[in-house]
């Protein structure tokens, strides 16, 4: 057991970025804004600072509150940048950066119900943010412009 749980973390940590800081997903920072069949979402990222990044995401529809979620990336205990989501307030659940490429990054909780991975993209003054099972199935995507 101890072997298995060992190859696992091994596994892990050999796909995640080699020195990948939080300061290395300061092209996240901003105001996004989405308004997609009436329903209008932000999400805000704060700069880069002390290691950690705080974010918050908001989706309104005819001024009813659909979902909100506290956000922050910060480095875990193994120096890795880790998404840690809370939506509505509650508790955090936390993704390991597993892939970042310029202007990318990849986040991966494969024990979590739904999402168990976050990648973004950015293009320009555009960002796409998209939730997914492991395998990719059941995805949905978010296409915000830059506020």
């Amino acid at each position: 057991m101890k072997i298995q749980a060992m190859l696992a973390a091994i596994a892990l940590t050999a796909s995640a970025p080699a020195c990948a800081q939080v300061a290395d997903l300061a092209w996240l920072s901003g105001e996004w804004m989405s308004d997609a069949g009436g329903v209008w979402t932000e999400e805000r990222w704060s700069i880069p600072r002390g290691g950690m990044m705080l974010g918050t995401s908001l989706s309104v529809k005819a001024d009813k509150v659909l979902e909100f979620e506290f956000l922050r990336i910060e480095t875990d205990r193994y120096g890795k940048p880790t998404y840690v989501a809370q939506p509505r307030g509650g508790s955090p659940v936390y993704f390991p950066l597993i892939r970042m490429e310029s202007g990318s990054a990849t986040f991966e909780n494969p024990k979590h119900d739904f999402p168990q991975r976050i990648t973004y993209i950015r293009d320009g003054q555009a960002l796409t943010a998209t939730i997914s099972l492991m395998d990719g199935s059941n995805a949905i995507s978010w296409t915000f412009n830059q506020r």
